[in-house]
Order: structure tokens, then sequence, then C-alpha cells
């Protein structure tokens, strides 16, 4: 399952965010402007102020203002129509005040106050936008209307300034449209990154979850990505040292030689290479791939030729497995026509000791034979395995308590023995309870000395990273000429047995992603060791 991913920031609002800092700067430009207007012999060359207090002291109050206005809008996290409302409400009531004070700045305050105001309708809904305009108009209309009842003899038409309220609510309209425009590309974008960032994350969880091993190679040959079944089959090592990437020469030398033929040549060597540490070495079969038709960083993809070489015996099995089971079905009626013969005739009256013996023979015979066959079928109607997690000490507590259900009272013991609490482990919870009820089965009945009772012992513990089930008995043990074909099939040391009890349970075991193998226990007896995958493992394909 993909990670969750942390909120991003807006990127509509952090743009508006800058529109709004270019706006106070603005701001700040125009009061400072003002000031030297008001403050500088510059002014002259515009015109006598009108009324030098009132210009004073809006050139003094703006400038402050303005930079107060500026610095809000790093530390003010408020809304941004709040702010933009605000600072253009101040824009309007300074360029209503100077073009009374200054009346031959009109013109050109008109023409600054026609960008605040669509620099506002930018940052906010079209109805705010609107009312700004209108605001705007109102104040150069009031102004003029103020200065006619004064007495004042006006500078400019009203034409101009009705030109000027009109330019007002177009330019609102305008800038509001492309405000608009600009936070709905901006939710597609942020959309379409969000949708990019969670297929990026899905196909890289798909990447490192494969049982193939991939590799990036960069035209120098530094490995700049691998999955983790491709660290596994390089010998678990750091791909980064001193936070730099290691080269592929340093790692494999003789995967970068067949990269470095393939590359030139174009040729695929299809000989397996060795990969690995020590004596955790695997055969593996490199395939390469450029990632760009004309670039020189490559995809190198490990296939584990032991895998493949699973998978190809799985195959033979399940044909023996469907061959045997025709087979077996062909058997069983003739012999069970045989084993009710048999018991027929030991009925009989008119047969000596001898016979007697011979027929018994037969009828165990015919009784082991169908043991052989109810196994063969067994092993042939094996399902797929379905793995779960579950919690193995709790598993093997119950499996214990059903176990000793089954069997009548005696002196042999049965016991379980963990030194954690809990343990999650991944695996068919079938195919476990058949093969520890096989090795159950045979450490009660091989795992005890002459005139003993058996003492079995089920031991549940971690080693390392993995699950580990160990069944121990205080038998005799099992030869050293025999531990070699203790998994085949049909082998065993009993006329009792069939020899596919510990052969079925290894390859449940397989099927798992498990392990189960023999370890010799020095003071005497046996030791079944069954190593589960963990809950985070690969699943088996």
């Amino acid at each position: 399952m993909p990670r969750k991913q942390p909120p991003r920031p807006n990127a509509a609002e952090d743009a508006l965010r800058r529109e709004l800092y270019l706006f106070a700067l603005y701001r700040t430009l125009e009061a400072a402007l003002l000031a030297l207007i008001v403050f500088s012999p510059i002014g002259g060359l515009i015109g006598e102020p009108r009324d030098v207090v009132l210009a004073t002291t809006v050139a003094i109050a703006y400038l402050p203002m303005s930079v107060a206005l500026l610095l809000a809008t790093r530390r003010d996290r408020s809304t941004l129509a709040w702010q933009a409302c605000v600072g253009v409400a101040v824009d309007i009531a300074v360029a209503a005040l100077i073009t009374h004070a200054i009346p031959s700045a009109a013109p050109g305050v008109a023409m600054m106050l026609l960008f605040n105001v669509a620099a506002a309708a930018l940052l906010v809904p079209l109805w705010l936008g609107m009312s700004i305009a209108a605001a705007a108009a109102g104040a150069i209309v009031g102004e003029y209307v103020w200065a006619s009842l004064a007495g004042i003899p006006a500078e400019r038409p009203f034409a101009e300034v009705l030109m000027f309220s009109v330019s007002f609510f177009a330019m609102a309209t305008v800038s509001n449209l492309l405000g608009r425009q600009m936070r709905e590309s901006h939710a597609v974008a942020d959309l379409r990154a969000a949708e990019a960032a969670n297929l990026n994350e899905v196909n890289g969880l798909i990447i490192r979850r494969m049982r193939i091993g991939v590799l990036l190679v960069d035209g120098s040959g530094f490995v700049r990505l691998a999955n983790e079944a491709a660290l596994m089959l390089l010998g678990d090592i750091d791909l980064v040292v001193d936070g730099k990437p290691r080269n592929l020469r340093n790692i494999a030398p003789d995967l970068a030689t067949r990269l470095h033929d393939w590359r030139k040549s174009a040729v695929v060597n299809d000989a397996p290479l060795l990969l690995g540490n020590g004596d955790e070495q695997v055969e593996v079969l490199p395939r390469f791939a450029r990632l760009l038709v004309d670039g020189e960083t490559t995809l190198v993809f490990l296939d584990d030729t032991s895998l493949l070489s699973r998978r190809a015996e799985s195959l033979t099995l399940a044909a023996m497995g469907r061959f045997s089971a025709s087979l077996a079905h062909e058997i069983r009626n003739p012999l069970a026509a045989i084993s009710y013969a048999t018991q027929l005739l030991e009925e009989s009256a008119n047969l000596d000791d001898g016979d007697r013996r011979l027929l018994q023979i037969v009828h165990q015979q015919c009784m082991r034979t169908n043991g052989i066959v109810e196994s063969v079928l067994g092993l042939a109607r094996r399902e797929r395995a379905q793995p779960e997690n579950l919690d193995l000490v709790a598993f093997v507590r119950r499996f214990l308590a059903d176990y000793l259900e089954t069997i009548p009272p005696d002196l042999d013991e049965l016991k379980f023995s963990h030194g954690i609490g809990t343990l999650p482990v991944l695996v068919d919870p079938r195919h476990l309870q058949q093969v520890l009820t096989v090795l159950v089965q045979n450490s009660l009945r091989y795992g005890r000395m002459p005139g003993q009772p058996a003492r079995v012992i089920l031991r549940v513990e971690r080693r390392g990273d993995s699950p580990v089930i160990e069944v121990l008995d205080r038998g005799p043990g099992i030869p050293d000429a025999v531990v070699a074909q203790l998994f085949r099939p049909f082998f065993t040391t009993s006329e009792h047995g069939t020899g596919l009890g510990l052969y079925i349970a290894r390859e449940l075991c397989r099927a798992n992603g498990a392990n189960l193998e023999y370890i010799a226990v020095p003071a005497g007896g046996a030791c079944f060791r069954l190593t589960l995958p963990g809950p985070d493992a690969l699943p088996v394909p």
C-alpha cells in the first residue's frame, strides 16, 4: 500500500500570495514617490500643491502605512482577500486626498490607482472586485464634486473622470477573470501533480516488491537506483558511500563487464553470472535495456536462475502429480479387490497357521500401498499457497491443543517452548498445520529410544529476522547416510512408512517461501527446523 503523502502547499495560494507581496511592494514605491513629490524640489515640475498641509499629512501617513502593509504580507497568514481589501482601501483614500491637494497630479494618480484596483481584483471574488472598482470610481468622482462645491475651478474635464471610472470597472473585470483562470490552472496542476506523485509512489512500490532485481546504471557506470531484490542478489550492500553513488565495477565487476560488452556490441550473453558475497553467491542471468533510445542510462534486470529452476521443477512436479493421481486412481480399484479377497480368505476355517500368516502379510502390504496412494492423491490435490499474517506462538499453541485431543493418553511427552509472547509470520495456515502434523507424528513414532517414551519439544523462536519452529526429540537420531535422502519421495527406512510425509512437507514449505531442514543434535536426538517468512516477506510466485 502506498505511503500517505504529507499535505503539499497550495500552489495557487502561494502564487496569489506572491502577487499580494508584489502589490504591497508597488504600494510602497507609490508612497515613496509621493513623498518625493511633496518634500523635494522635483515636485515643482508637476505643479504647486493646492493644499500643502493636506499633501504633507497624506505623504507622511501613506509611507509607514504602506511599509506596514508590506510587512503584513510576510507575517500575517490571514485571508488574501482581507489584506487586499485593506490595502486598496488605503490606496483609494490616499488617491482622492492627493488629487484634491495636488490637482496637477490627478491624471498620474488615477493611472496608478488603476493598477491598484486591478491588482486587488486579481485576489478577490468578482463581486468584491466590482465593489473595489465602484469605490475607486466613487472616490475620484466625489473629489471632483467636492472641488466643484468648494468653488475651486476644475483643472480637468469631467469626461476624463468618467473615463477613468469606466476603466476601473473594466480593469477589475479583466483582472478578476485572469485571477480565476490562474487559480483554476493551479488547481488542475495540483491535481495532476498529486496524481503523478501517487503514480510514482505506486510504481516505486511495484519495482521494490518485484522478485526480479532491477538496477538503474548511468553512462558512467554509477548505480543510481536498485530495488530490494537487486540488493539481495548483490549481497545487501550500500549503494551510496559518503554521499556518492558507487560504481557498478566496484560492486559487481563481472556484471559491469557484461554491461560494457552489451553497450559496445548490443550482443546478449546468455551465460549466468555469480553475484553475492562468499558462500551466499547465486546464479543470475542479466538482461539489459536502454532507458532512452539514444542515451547511455541502462536498466539492468537480474533474473535469479534458482527461481527459474524452482519454477521449472514446480511445473515438472505438477505434471508428475497429475500423472501419479491418474495412476493412483487406477491402482485403488484392484487394490481394494485384493484387500477384500484377503479378508474373506482370512475367515476360512481350512487355513493353517502358515497360510493365515501369508494372508496377514498380503493385507498389511495392501494397507501400506493404499497409504502410498492416499499420499500421492493428497500431493496431487495440493492447492496454491494462500499466505496469511498470523501469530506463530498462538498458532502452535492451538495446534498442540488440537493434536493432543486426537491421540490417546500415554507416557509420551509433547511440550511447547517459546521465549517470546508473539511472533508474526506470513504463511498458509492449512499448509503449516499439515507440515507440523507430519513432523510431530514422525518424532513421536521414530524419536524414542527402545523401551522408553518419546519426548518431543516444539520450540518457537526468532533467528535474525526469520521466525523459526524446531521439532526436537530425544531419540537415536538419523544416520548420516540417510540424511542426504531424507526428503526424497518414497524413501523410507520403515516397513510401515510411505516415504512421502517429509517430501510433501518440504514441498508445502517451498510453496510458502519457507525452508525445512534437518539439524543433527550432538547430544543425541533429531531436530527438524522450519524457517518461515516474516510478515513483510515477498509473496511466492
